[in-house]
């Protein structure tokens, strides 16, 4: 079965090719293969960098101009593209694209010159994000499948981080497993610029929040604390680059500096990096009254600690949660995720917690948003049957899983 997925939840108009294979899904969840044939993601960071983060509209003007090519370009890389021998009459999209008019103009255009691709269904984020955004990418799966009489599979953006880690699945134990295998209950961490979530999950559907940010989340704290040390946007990456430099760097002590761990000794499951920000903001200042500009030294310093410190949050609240919960399984994903501190550090940290409980996180390149892990997710919302008409596909902003 081949998917055509599409994410546009955010900055990053995303189109994979995905195809699946279920031979041992009676044996085991994690035992479907999926072929990857192609996962085209344009990014929009260099737009964005002068605002210090995403700006809605711009962000849902530049994915009606890219869906189309990124389309093309996902089904020439999958080897789907093929051009239609006579113009074909487009139906009237107007009503579903009557708010996409640059959109609806690039579709009809590629609509007319291509044939259908040899696909089985369409997948789309739906929620939860940015709500212009949102409606681009809804907007345009509900055209595709009108058009091409496709069934069209809903998809909730934090499960989709969560079974990124099912795409080319690398498995952490500590045990020799080659089988994955009773993997439920499962703690799962999802963990990006707008999300900070721990989920209990019991089965495919089967989710339950357990914890969440109370206001900033991880990756939102880390872009507040670049803008403040004048690091750049996204500040994630430039964030663990400083402390990288910093560490390497022989030639600095020890630091001491100290910044907070909020919320980690707290019974509940709950986030908050607010505090994080601010106790860094004020530390700035603190360091450069009468003018004094902060040393590289000094920057570094900031930079390791502010990782560290959500590193150690993260940790102690998951590892614990697994603990209560029993889990068999933890699971990571979201753009954090990519950070390779936080990867080392969780892999480390959690040989410590059970002799057998299995760990699994995505490909890094499968962490920030991508429609490779929709796709893979709506094979499996495919199998329950949980496929929808484009007539009631509609994108929800604030959408919650479970």
């Amino acid at each position: 079965m081949k998917i055509l997925a599409i994410e546009t939840s955010c900055d990053d108009t995303c189109i994979a090719i995905v195809e699946a294979d279920k031979r041992g899904y009676q044996r085991g969840f994690t035992q479907i293969k999926f072929n990857v044939l192609s996962n085209i993601v344009s990014s929009q960071v260099e737009i964005h960098k002068r605002w210090g983060g995403v700006y809605p509209t711009l962000a849902k003007r530049e994915h009606q101009k890219n869906l189309v090519p990124v389309l093309l370009n996902a089904l020439k890389k999958a080897g789907l593209l093929k051009k239609s021998k006579a113009k074909l009459k487009i139906k009237n999209l107007k009503p579903i694209l009557e708010r996409e008019e640059l959109l609806q103009k690039k579709l009809r255009g590629f609509l007319q010159n291509y044939q259908q691709p040899k696909i089985d269904a369409i997948a789309v984020t739906v929620g939860p994000g940015l709500e212009p955004c949102l409606w681009v990418g809804v907007n345009f799966a509900r055209a595709l499948s009108y058009f091409w009489q496709l069934p069209i599979i809903p998809i909730n953006h934090i499960e989709a981080h969560i079974f990124a880690s099912f795409v080319n699945t690398r498995i952490n134990a500590n045990k020799n497993t080659n089988q994955h295998k009773n993997l439920f209950p499962a703690i799962c961490l999802v963990v990006s610029g707008g999300h900070t979530q721990l989920i209990l999950m019991r089965g495919i559907g089967k989710y339950k929040i357990i914890g969440e940010t109370r206001d900033d989340a991880a990756g939102e704290c880390f872009d507040k604390v670049a803008r403040i040390l004048n690091l750049g946007y996204p500040g994630g990456p430039a964030i663990a680059e400083q402390a990288r430099q910093w560490q390497s760097n022989i030639q600095y002590p020890i630091s001491n500096i100290q910044l907070p761990r909020p919320m980690i000794y707290q019974k509940n499951y709950d986030f908050s990096f607010s505090g994080l920000k601010t106790a860094v903001l004020y530390l700035v200042k603190q360091l450069t009254m009468n003018n004094k500009q902060l040393t590289i030294k000094q920057k570094g310093g900031i930079c390791a600690e502010t990782q560290q410190a959500v590193i150690d949050v993260l940790i102690h609240k998951t590892l614990r949660a697994a603990k209560e919960y029993k889990a068999k399984t933890i699971i990571l994903g979201g753009g954090v995720v990519a950070n390779d501190e936080l990867r080392k550090q969780f892999k480390s940290n959690i040989q410590y917690l059970t002799s057998n409980i299995q760990f699994l996180m995505p490909d890094v390149q499968l962490c920030t948003d991508n429609a490779a892990m929709v796709g893979a997710t709506a094979y499996y919302h495919h199998l329950k049957q949980k496929t929808k008409s484009w007539k009631n596909i509609q994108a929800n902003a604030n959408l919650r899983i479970g």
